[in-house]
């Protein structure tokens, strides 16, 4: 296993900048931000695109130090019922495709994305239930005629381009916990793959141990970010929580950097399952950690990372 970082959160420094931050941290990989909700601070597929040059840069300076590209990050709603919003989004994942096939990455992380109700929605529709019975018509209507049609057709495109997508499993998006994200990969084949990021699924009431067994052979990427439960918060609200993130102290969970939300236990048991499954790729980091300074958080996860990852092959077992 490597050890990476997803870069928008330091989106205030230039890409050199960042590369030889990150290296001079022992940072091995990058998860580049490229579009969609993670942004363009660091990179524009579309423009690096048009701009070789820029593309022959990116190589050169991820060379000097000693760094390679995990996956480029272009998480959008390409679903959304406003098709302007989802033409933006889908042109962002588009070029990140084209532009992983020119770095030579294979995979691309992103969201399922999510439509309205209806062919004449304004706004998404994340059903959560299934009764009253107009929601199961609704996931009926989304599954079958959007988002499987969808991504069948990119499924070819990408595979057109020896690119697969990894699909973060994040609540307000069709495919949010394993069960959806194992049923659009059964539907569009195995260019589908998961971001594993335990930070959704904690506070969804999902074990990530679990989890990971249960995506045993369809783990393409992971995200290293953690989330604390408030039991006093949870007990009276619940886990569905519509408060801001910044209301730290009235809502039932937060986002913290990898180590405040769960122990080295739970780690060290996360990090050791990705192995038992066959996943050796790049543990990245996603820092959104409201209580930390960008460097102060990332350089928390990266000083307990390096104990829990396993970074070596395992030996024989001379013991039997």
């Amino acid at each position: 296993m490597k050890l990476g970082v997803m870069s928008p959160v330091l989106g205030g420094l230039s890409l050199e900048e960042m590369i030889k931050y990150l290296s001079s941290l022992g940072v091995q990989s990058l998860e580049l931000g490229c579009g969609g909700y993670p942004g363009k601070a660091h990179c524009d597929g579309a423009d690096f695109l048009a701009h070789p040059e820029k593309i022959e840069n990116l190589k050169k300076v991820l060379a000097e130090n000693n760094m390679e590209l995990s996956a480029l990050a272009c998480h959008g709603n390409p679903l959304h019922p406003d098709k302007e919003i989802a033409e933006r989004f889908e042109k962002d994942f588009d070029a990140a495709v084209l532009l992983a096939e020119q770095l030579g990455v294979k995979t691309v992380v992103a969201f399922s994305g999510c439509p309205g109700d209806c062919p004449e929605s304004k706004y998404p529709n994340w059903v959560t239930c299934t009764w009253p019975n107009d929601f199961k018509k609704i996931l009926a209507w989304q599954w079958e005629e959007v988002l499987i049609p969808y991504w069948k057709k990119k499924a070819e495109f990408m595979k057109a381009h020896g690119v697969r997508v990894a699909f973060e499993m994040h609540p307000g998006f069709m495919v949010y916990n394993p069960p959806t994200l194992l049923r659009l990969r059964e539907a569009v084949g195995d260019t589908v793959g998961a971001n594993l990021d335990p930070s959704h699924l904690f506070w969804q009431g999902i074990d990530p141990i679990a989890a990971i067994r249960a995506l045993k052979g369809a783990i393409y990427h992971f995200h290293a970010k953690d989330t604390k439960i408030d039991a006093i918060n949870t007990s009276v609200t619940g886990v569905l929580d519509t408060g801001a993130y910044g209301d730290i102290l009235s809502r039932s969970w937060e986002f913290r950097t990898v180590g405040y939300g769960h122990g080295t236990e739970m780690w060290n048991d996360i990090i050791s399952t990705l192995r038992a499954v066959g996943y050796d790729g790049v543990i990245s980091i996603e820092h959104e950690d409201p209580l930390m300074s960008p460097k102060e958080g990332l350089e928390k996860a990266v000083a307990f990372l390096k104990d829990a990852i396993i970074f070596e092959n395992p030996a024989e077992m001379w013991w039997q």
